[in-house]
């Protein structure tokens, strides 16, 4: 019996090059696909190596190809304590973006996947570990005969469909009771999801999974198969479902493409959250500047509760406490930064290389570490101290961790009070330190911006120096850097902009543009040929929309809510010589113009609108002359009342003018229907109608 069992069961495997596909629970029908771009998804990961993954996502500028295969995707996992001995357990593996990466770090990793095509896509680009097993099918099929000793339980952008998965009247309670029982009693539970409160929604993204707009701020009352929750949405969760030993992490900008992870114990700064135009998927509004009210969160400690994204470990916490990505990059660059918690009180930073290559660029940042120390000994300078972990530099560098905040703050600070006194004391003492010893020290810090300088009291440690050359970059160059990237974080800062470039370092306008230039070139050499994140953003074409653009393009499509003023310079009026203004009208149909008439100009013509209407002119003056009603020309009838009544889609009033004087035209400009307007011009009593309506058409025009 158990020989056939164990046939039968093998039978319904299969091996993808060294991948275990398990069929035991599929029914044979894959119940959600995206359709075509799957297939073409499948040929990729079948015919092309995975080092060969970012120039096809470059090439196609697709959404879902770069979502599924891009290298990114596996930074929301990698800082996470994987051993060689772990036992891991991924549910809603997908197309497998972090399964790879799993059984690089684990000893074995469990896949399970309702969709057959996805997880062969997963199997085909991991197809060289023979540490992953894919189970395909139905996960209420499957959890039943799962093991219950699992190191790790990972659910990555999948806790959100749990009604789907689970269903019942308490599903993610119970999807929460259900996953974590697979674990170990020292095991840990992992999800990641997007936050229904994050900035980004209210900044104007849509919704992640229903692709429209508020849906997860209005309790997604449009439906939908998934919900996603605030912090205190889980936490009432994770309580109802009998869990209490829980830490949160905060991926930004979010967990999909995330560039840095923030904890309870290392929460952001102000002017660290910049990188906030990611809507690869779909287009967005700018409704405001996330990054100042990121800023203005962070002064009000409300950060956890507007994060995009949400980390939820379950067990205990992992010592790291913060960890920044730097691996979209050329190979030989990428690296990521961590802090790690020892002790309750002691902290230290790591720099831990992310490929092979990188080990080589730690080894030349440990000398660099040497070289800046010798230069600035026996000054306020102190170059946070670095060691080879283990003496191995495959395991990466520990540095001091500093207390004190960054020059950056400080400038702002100076900024925010109106401290230019200030300000320009910081930047001095600034050019002192990159001028200090450059003649007798052939060495060169170009990352010595104003992020990596903590000031704590009178000292000045400089916590980052990973791009120093052992020969002379001058001072100004070195100094345009940080003086560029500073003004780039908003226009505070832009305002600087003259002060830092010209009067400081006596830039040209025509050596700023070739400074410009350098840096560009400079960061390309960091980020090689392949495309950035934020490159991707531009080349999949999801444009972001600013309010106020929007504000107007909205009043330009409805043209008839456009006021124009035509010139005559003795030739006529003509479309060329015109200007349409846009926002004109203020409180109801209250329409103020004001125009500096050109020189030559010899007759002027208001148009106030594109529809029928009756207008009411309060005013309309040329330098120091009021026209009166024998002085202007309309396309309309003159009422007994004052007003004028245009049956037209196009009325205008014409009058003469005096080139080179200032134009205020003060009217109120009431709709009508084609109809009505022309029944009051054709009429033939238009006296008794007009006395019949006069006080219809001024009660309207000044209500």
């Amino acid at each position: 019996m158990k020989k056939r069992m164990a046939e039968e069961a093998q039978a319904r495997q299969e091996k993808i090059g060294s991948v275990t596909m398990d069929y035991t629970y599929y029914t044979g029908q894959d119940l959600y696909t995206d359709g075509d771009i799957e297939d073409k998804m499948l040929d990729i990961a079948m015919y092309n190596p995975p080092e060969d993954f970012p120039k096809i996502i470059e090439a196609e500028k697709s959404w879902p190809i770069f979502y599924h295969f891009s290298p990114l995707r596996t930074n929301i996992i990698d800082w996470i304590p994987f051993r060689k001995t772990d036992k891991v357990l991924e549910i809603g593996s997908g197309c497998g973006a972090v399964s790879g990466a799993l059984a690089k770090r684990a000893g074995s990793v469990t896949c399970i996947d309702l969709s057959k095509k996805r997880s062969m896509v997963n199997a085909y680009r991991n197809r060289n570990a023979d540490n992953i097993t894919i189970m395909v099918g139905n996960f209420k099929d499957i959890e039943p005969h799962l093991d219950k000793d699992y190191d790790y339980v990972l659910l990555i952008g999948v806790f959100e469909y749990g009604q789907a998965y689970i269903g019942g009247v308490s599903p993610y309670e119970d999807f929460l009771r259900i996953c974590d029982r697979h674990r170990k009693l020292d095991g840990r539970l992992v999800i990641a999801i997007e936050n229904k409160f994050g900035l980004k929604y209210w900044a104007g993204c849509r919704e992640d999974h229903l692709g429209t707009y508020f849906s997860g701020l209005e309790g997604y009352r449009e439906g939908g198969a998934a919900r996603t929750f605030t912090r205190h949405g889980l936490e009432k969760l994770l309580d109802r479902a009998g869990i209490h030993e829980y830490s949160f992490y905060y991926p930004y900008p979010d967990y999909k493409f995330v560039t840095t992870i923030y904890s309870d114990q290392y929460l952001p700064k102000k002017g660290e959250l910049s990188n906030n135009l990611r809507n690869f998927d779909r287009e967005r509004v700018l409704l405001f500047d996330e990054k100042q009210v990121f800023d203005e969160i962070i002064d009000e400690n409300e950060f956890p509760l507007f994060s995009n994204s949400y980390l939820l470990v379950v067990g205990g916490a992992p010592n790291v406490i913060y960890t920044k990505f730097s691996n979209d990059r050329v190979a030989k660059w990428a690296i990521r930064t961590s802090i790690v918690r020892e002790a309750p009180r002691h902290l230290h930073v790591e720099k831990l290389p992310d490929t092979e290559a990188a080990c080589r660029h730690l080894a030349n940042t440990k000398r660099a570490c040497e070289l800046l120390s010798e230069r600035y000994d026996g000054t306020k300078i102190d170059i946070d101290q670095c060691t080879v972990i283990g003496g191995d530099i495959r395991n990466g560098l520990s540095f001091e961790f500093c207390n004190g905040e960054t020059l950056e703050k400080l400038l702002d600070e100076c900024l925010i009070r109106a401290d230019v006194a200030g300000f320009k004391t910081l930047v001095q003492e600034y050019m002192h330190w990159l001028h200090y010893n450059e003649d007798t020290h052939a060495v060169s810090n170009f990352d010595f911006i104003f992020p990596n300088i903590l000031v704590d009291g009178k000292r000045w440690h400089v916590i980052d120096y990973e791009w120093t050359f052992d020969r002379h970059i001058a001072a100004k160059d070195i100094a345009f850097r940080a003086f560029y990237n500073y003004t780039l974080g908003g226009e505070m800062r832009k305002a600087c902009e003259d002060l830092l470039m010209k009067d400081i370092l006596g830039f040209t306008d025509e050596e700023i543009r070739a400074a410009i230039a350098e840096e560009r070139e400079f960061q390309l050499q960091i980020t090689g040929s392949r495309a950035s994140a934020g490159r991707m953003r531009e080349l999949i074409g999801n444009r972001a929309y600013a309010l106020e653009g929007m504000l107007k393009y909205c009043n330009h499509a409805d043209i008839k809510y456009v006021a124009q003023i035509f010139v005559d310079r003795g030739e006529g009026f003509t479309e060329e010589d015109s200007v349409k203004f846009l926002d004109c009208f203020t409180i109801g149909r209250y329409l103020r113009l004001e125009y500096d008439i050109p020189d030559e100009a010899v007759r002027i013509r208001i148009d106030p609108c594109m529809y029928p209407c009756v207008v009411e002119i309060r005013e309309i003056r040329v330098g120091d002359r009021v026209y009166t009603a024998d002085t202007i020309e309309v396309n309309g009838k003159w009422q007994e009342c004052g007003s004028i009544v245009f049956d037209s889609e196009d009325p205008n009033l014409a009058i003469e003018v005096a080139g080179g004087s200032h134009l205020t035209a003060d009217m109120d400009v009431l709709e009508l229907t084609p109809a009505f307007a022309s029944q009051i011009v054709q009429s033939a009593a238009k006296e008794n109608f007009v006395t019949r309506t006069k006080g219809f058409l001024r009660t309207k025009l000044r209500s």
